[in-house]
């Protein structure tokens, strides 16, 4: 029978780590006599991260002794003791290959449900010393396991473990944790883990992702939907490719369109409603080039693509577009890519934008449009005035081929020559306040594109409006929100600029979204930690090839891996915290 060897705890705190400060409970400690379990946690006990750890569904850690002499071989250690992997419960017996996910246990006066494996984190490797150790738990098949209590009481080590019931569809924690971070995502195996109501809500939604992917079984262009949370067409050329434009349309002020093609008239592949393109300016000769992305505006699939912008005061790639570009100007532009795309279905859709973030949801409309979709359809847009209001026309013309649709057009400042009920239908901007009194379908797919600060609060206004989170889609330009677990945001943001040091020598590597062109330092171990150096946002958690938090679009150029990935990203993707731009290759171009 399984025992209680160890009962560790800890309170978070901060440690320092290559120059920054992590705050984690990843240090735990053996404590002697009876300790009361809650809920969310075992008394004295906390998580530095309660974004990544505890919370009901994790509520205790669980290794085993027996991974613990299994690491003291390959790693060559004598000194690992109870706590060392950031468990609270160390035992005797309960193996990852033969634990299910919804297997009960009773120790001592508590109840507890096995939820979900550990998740893959860089705190147990600066706990160990031992950087490659997310990696390794996911690739030695030990990573132990979390449990729900289902009864709170109190538990002490050399207590019995008794199993009092099993989980269904019998899918241990070693067969879904590989399930979700190893090749091969068999659909069977998926679905039979999204039949156990014990399994967290996180790793439904992973599952869920899973599912919804193309193909079965290996790995495939499209990468792991189940770790990144969507997937998309690998892209249909690498790098960057010439296409001309081949016309040039005012939209509004400040707003034009450009239309592209390829030079040789053959047509270009079809991109996915929603989708953009990242574009090289060039705006003199011999300056180096701007790197920018638009969204594609047009309707999708007529062979050629359109690009919308909108002049920026300072912008200069957005001035050289719009007082340089004419038929005939030849632009560098990667292939579409995005995953923020109309999903098939017949769920309501909500398309939802304020200025030039019309662009992506207006192909969306042209998409309903062309397919004469009955769905409901809710256009909901805002602008200054009638000026100021791009594709006011064409939006106006798509709506009415569909017999299901409602628009709302809201002028935070009419001109005296608009006309309510024509050119708008509601004074004023558009406001969360507004849209939670739309009575917006509950059963619909919301597509939001805007300032930050609108998509924030608009996502919180469609919440409120019963929407499911899960069914809210928001597309940003510009640099997404960092994710450094364990580590704050600094006081004072910096914008992304130069490393620090000499300049290095290799090729370059861009980083699109921030606007940032930088000599590769060959000193450096990742393109991961290039990019913190300039202070451009980056997004991570393992920083060992396993968790894909930082795939990122390689959209020109190519990588090398060290470690190798337990998986590898989609196609045309790179995973930058295990990457560093590959010998020989030239230039880097990555869309952060």
């Amino acid at each position: 029978m399984a025992t209680l060897a160890s009962v560790n705890v800890g309170l978070p705190k901060d440690v320092p780590w290559q120059g920054r400060t992590v705050h984690t409970g990843v240090w735990k400690h053996p404590v002697t006599g009876a300790r009361m379990v809650r809920r969310l946690n075992i008394d004295g006990d906390g998580q530095g991260d309660l974004a990544g750890h505890g919370g009901e569904m994790r509520a205790v850690l669980v290794y085993q002794l027996d991974s613990y002499r299994h690491w003291a071989r390959e790693l060559g250690r004598d000194d690992l003791r109870p706590g060392h992997f950031g468990e609270n419960f160390t035992v005797d017996g309960l193996p990852d290959d033969e634990v299910r996910i919804g297997d009960r246990y009773r120790i001592g006066g508590a109840v507890f449900e096995v939820s979900q494996p550990r998740v893959t984190c860089y705190r147990v490797g600066l706990r160990l010393g031992e950087p490659r150790m997310a990696a390794l738990l996911v690739a030695h098949r030990r990573p132990g396991f979390y449990l729900r209590v289902i009864e709170e009481g109190e538990v002490e080590a050399g207590q019995e473990i008794v199993k009092v019931a099993s989980g269904p569809e019998d899918m241990s924690v070693q067969e879904i944790d590989g399930l979700l971070y190893l090749p091969g995502h068999s659909r069977e195996q998926v679905e039979r883990a999204l039949r156990i109501p014990a399994l967290s809500p996180g790793w439904q939604a992973s599952m869920r992702a899973l599912l919804e992917q193309p193909g079965d079984g290996a790995a495939g262009a499209g990468g792991n939907a189940g770790l990144t949370g969507a997937a998309a067409p690998p892209p249909a050329w690498p790098g960057f490719r010439p296409l001309t434009v081949t016309a040039v349309r005012a939209e509004s002020v400040g707003v034009a369109s450009l239309t592209l093609a390829s030079p040789d008239g053959a047509p270009l592949p079809a991109a996915l409603p929603g989708q953009f393109v990242t574009v090289k300016v060039r705006p003199g000769p011999g300056d180096a080039p701007l790197v920018r992305s638009y969204s594609l505006s047009g309707e999708p699939g007529t062979g050629d693509y359109r690009i919308s912008v909108k002049r920026e005061p300072h912008g200069v790639a957005s001035a050289y577009l719009h007082s340089r570009a004419v038929v005939g100007t030849e632009l560098e532009v990667a292939a579409p890519r995005g995953t923020f795309c109309l999903a098939a279905g017949d769920s309501p859709v909500v398309l939802i934008s304020v200025g030039v973030g019309a662009t992506p949801v207006l192909a969306m409309l042209h998409a309903l449009a062309r397919s004469a979709s009955h769905r409901e359809v809710w256009w909901l847009h805002g602008a200054r005035n009638s000026k100021e209001h791009p594709f006011a026309a064409e939006s106006r013309e798509l709506l009415a081929a569909l017999p299901h649709a409602r628009s709302r057009i809201y002028y935070s400042r009419p001109a005296g020559a608009d006309r309510r009920g024509a050119d708008y239908t509601d004074e004023g901007r558009l406001t969360p306040a507004r849209i939670t009194g739309l009575g917006l379908p509950a059963d619909a797919d919301a597509y939001l594109c805007g300032p930050g600060g609108f998509m924030d609060a608009t996502t919180v206004a469609l919440l409120e409006s019963g929407l499911d989170p899960a069914r809210v889609h928001t597309e940003l330009f510009g640099a997404l929100a960092a994710i450094t677990p364990g580590i704050g945001a600094p006081a004072t943001a910096r914008a992304p600029h130069q490393p620090a040091g000499q300049p290095g020598t290799g090729p370059e590597v861009t980083f699109a979204r921030s606007g940032l062109a930088v000599p590769w330092q060959r000193d450096r171990q990742s393109l991961l930690e290039l990019a913190e150096a300039c202070d451009v946002p980056v997004r991570w958690s393992c920083r060992t090839g396993v968790c894909h938090t930082c795939e990122s679009p390689l959209l020109s150029g190519a990588v090398s891996y060290s470690p190798d990935p337990v998986e590898p990203p989609a196609e045309g993707n790179a995973l930058i915290c295990c990457s560093t731009p590959a010998p020989g290759t030239g230039d880097v171009v990555l869309d952060l």
